[in-house]
């Protein structure tokens, strides 16, 4: 079993949400965090509640598509902190539309999904995940760091209407795991770094609970625990997911028991 305490946690998405909870469920277990984010302002707010409770904190600003930030990221761990353990690129984003609406009265399309709306969500919700667990597991192969990398996919990947964008992407951060832990078997890396994902169904982030309230109510009929996953209970996931060894390759859900309709 692996112990926090001590433990080096690199979490991007970290100014907000699960990212946050995450960072606070380390340092509130004797672990360091380095968080990384786009909004400087939240970032900066995060790590004073952090460093708050006695936590050891290094901020990057970050933005998860550019590979300079992402190598940045990886960097500030060892150069402060002396190690990766934990990778958990939970930044994200969604744009949600139809890909095609035709209009009520001709029956003819009068809206597509934009191209920028399609290509920004697999930009950092794919390829921003594929360069910080890129930049990471370099530095821990390269520094016999011992860990795991930890996406976040989501009950969407089973195919949500109005999110063939983030569905995609979210599709794709289930398989990567099963990719990871193939790749590093071969080089003999599997017993040093492990990759699984944790895939979460409705989050009661600031964001979800401030929603219509109605349109909650019916969102949660269709959660069997009757409320939503709190971010805490993500952060345990993937404490637990961490501290365990033998769990590798696999998606983990934590949705209350959640399953889709057919019309998502």
């Amino acid at each position: 079993m692996l112990e926090i305490k001590g433990s080096v946690a690199v979490v991007t998405g970290g100014a907000g949400g699960i990212g946050y909870a995450i960072a606070e469920h380390w340092v509130k277990n004797g672990g360091k965090v380095v968080i990384g984010d786009v909004q400087a302002e939240l970032l900066e707010k995060a790590a004073a509640s952090l460093t708050a409770i006695g936590g050891e904190v290094a901020t990057v600003v970050c933005n998860v598509t550019n590979e300079d930030d992402c190598g940045r990221l990886a960097d500030t761990a060892i150069e402060k902190f002396g190690a990766i353990n934990l990778v958990a690129p939970f930044a994200g984003i969604i744009k949600d539309g139809l890909m095609i609406s035709p209009d009520k009265t001709t029956g003819k399309v009068s809206r597509k999904m934009s191209v920028g709306d399609f290509t920004k969500v697999i930009d950092i919700n794919l390829t921003g995940v594929f360069l910080t667990v890129r930049e990471c597991a370099a530095r821990m192969v390269d520094n016999k760091c011992k860990g795991l990398i930890c996406l976040v996919s989501s009950t969407g990947s089973l195919g949500t209407a109005g999110q063939i964008n983030y569905s995609s992407t979210k599709a794709a951060m289930s398989v990567m795991p099963k990719v990871i832990t193939a790749e590093f078997l071969r080089r003999g890396l599997s017993g040093q770094i492990r990759c699984v994902a944790v895939a979460p169904g409705y989050v009661g982030t600031p964001m979800v609970k401030g929603m219509d309230q109605k349109a909650l109510e019916t969102i949660l009929k269709d959660v069997p625990i009757g409320r939503l996953i709190e971010p805490e209970e993500v952060a345990q996931l993937v404490s637990d997911l961490y501290r365990n060894e033998a769990l590798a390759g696999e998606v983990y859900f934590i949705s209350g028991g959640l399953r889709l309709s057919s019309r998502g």
